[in-house]
């Protein structure tokens, strides 16, 4: 066997200039790349991660997009994949291989009211692939004729593809990308914090949820085919909608014929303290889609999980001149990873043998517990959350809710980095809004690491009121 080359190793300062010279980084200002050294990360453990540096964080981010679910460097799951890529690495999912057949048994145990599973390789593609079906059968399927248009709820986030940002409600994360595509249509968001009804719960008729029927009759009920949400908005601000949210909401999309697609890209894997995030609330999507927690990261994944007879109106003739290319005319390349699949078996293996998502409920509401424990403090004006997924939002006056500014907000995080900890925060997501903390460590947390996090958050907070 010939010896393979050491990719990990490297010179710290030849990383630290081609770190400068040639990676674009995401969702970051360009400026800083050229005044000031970009964090490298080199190794992760557990909840820890170093950086080339060799300072040491406990990850509080799950690998900075709350997706690395079972923690960082899982032995078990690079030796499933090493041994999977030995047999088969790849082949296109024009025809089946034996990890992804079971994953997708798996996901079906896990999702019992759905049918067929569909794999690609982003969350955003796994959206993209909802819409389609649904505009696909608003051509095929006599009873679903001409409903082609996809409602999506405002601050909620649904990719980066241009028809996944069609259907994002965050403002910044859309500016300059339009023309976006047609037939997407917003409706309020789910926040009583910040009620764009300017009414208090339980006293509000949970006007959030019926002001979509508003929306479903402006657009035209014969033309709404579809409607997106994430069960607890993530990156707009970590949005835990009240009890009677969704069951209103189910009701509306029932009556109008309106599939419900729930978005689990950031819920689903244990995140909110149960498997699914829909699952804290009494509704059963039509289709669910995934990604990021699929395979806790270690390799891309996503699926679009649908009802089975939405699947048998796809069931055609090949041979019928109409209708022989009713199929979905659709494929990704990479949803044939073997990899992929493998790594999801074993993370979702793990998840279940460790019982980690009575663990994020259990954890998560202690994590709760202890940031809502911060509300004293003049800048904290308001703390939710489910599970190990929390955020804390600030502010400068707390009778007026008025947010800080940004730069006042990129300064705190410095700070809680400075106290060894990485924590996350909304980014380029909503104007004048980008002040929330967010809180999404690995499911494997124990109360000793949230009250690492919390400590640090709050000298960081009483570090910058002092100063």
């Amino acid at each position: 066997m010939q010896a393979t080359v050491d990719w990990n190793a490297y010179d710290a300062e030849e990383m630290v200039r081609g770190d400068r010279d040639y990676l674009w980084h995401h969702i970051k200002p360009h400026k800083v790349f050229q005044s000031a050294e970009q964090m490298i990360v080199v190794e992760g453990k557990g909840l820890r991660v170093k950086d080339i540096r060799g300072r040491e964080y406990l990850d509080a981010t799950s690998g900075g997009v709350w997706s690395v679910m079972v923690g960082h460097g899982r032995e078990s799951i690079a030796k499933a994949i090493y041994d999977q890529l030995l047999t088969l690495g790849y082949y296109a999912g024009t025809v089946g291989n034996i990890p992804t057949i079971k994953f997708a048994a798996k996901l079906i145990e896990l999702l019992p009211n759905l049918g067929k599973v569909y794999f690609s390789n982003s969350g955003s593609e796994a959206n993209e692939k909802a819409f389609k079906i649904v505009r696909q059968l608003s051509k095929i399927d006599p009873g679903r004729k001409g409903k082609y248009k996809i409602l999506f709820r405002d601050r909620d986030y649904h990719g980066t593809t241009i028809g996944a940002l069609s259907a994002t409600g965050q403002l910044q994360r859309k500016q300059d990308f339009g023309p976006f595509a047609e037939g997407f249509a917003e409706f309020p968001h789910a926040l009583c914090y910040r009620c764009p009804f300017d009414k208090s719960y339980p006293g509000c008729n949970i006007d959030c949820a019926r002001s979509l029927e508003a929306v479903i009759r402006k657009e035209g009920p014969d033309t709404i085919g579809g409607c997106i949400v994430e069960p607890i908005t993530a990156g707009g601000g970590i949005i835990v909608p009240v009890p009677e949210y969704y069951p209103i909401l189910q009701e509306i999309c029932n009556r109008y014929g309106i599939y419900l697609i729930m978005d689990e890209v950031v819920c689903g894997f244990g995140r909110t303290g149960k498997f699914w995030g829909f699952e804290q609330y009494d509704v059963d999507p039509d289709m669910v889609t995934m990604a990021k927690g699929l395979a806790s990261s270690y390799m891309p994944l996503s699926a679009t999980v649908t009802r089975q007879d939405i699947y048998d109106k796809f069931l055609c003739d090949p041979a019928d001149p109409e209708k022989g290319i009713n199929y979905f005319r659709d494929i990704s390349t990479y949803g044939g990873c073997a990899g992929a699949t493998v790594a999801a078996l074993e993370s979702t293996r793990i998840i279940e043998a460790e019982n980690l998502v009575e663990n994020s409920r259990v954890v998560g509401a202690y994590m709760l517990e202890s940031l809502q424990a911060l509300s004293d403090l003049p800048m904290v004006g308001h703390v939710r959350g489910k599970g190990l997924f929390c955020g804390l939002e600030l502010v400068k006056d707390k009778a007026a809710k008025t947010p800080i500014t940004e730069a006042e907000m990129g300064r705190i995080m410095g700070m809680v980095a400075a106290e060894g900890v990485l924590i996350g925060r909304t980014n380029s997501s909503l104007p004048g809004n980008n002040t929330i903390m967010n809180f999404a460590p690995a499911l494997i947390a124990t109360k000793a690491d949230i009250d690492e996090i919390v400590s640090a958050v709050k000298k960081a907070i009483e570090k910058f009121t002092s100063s």
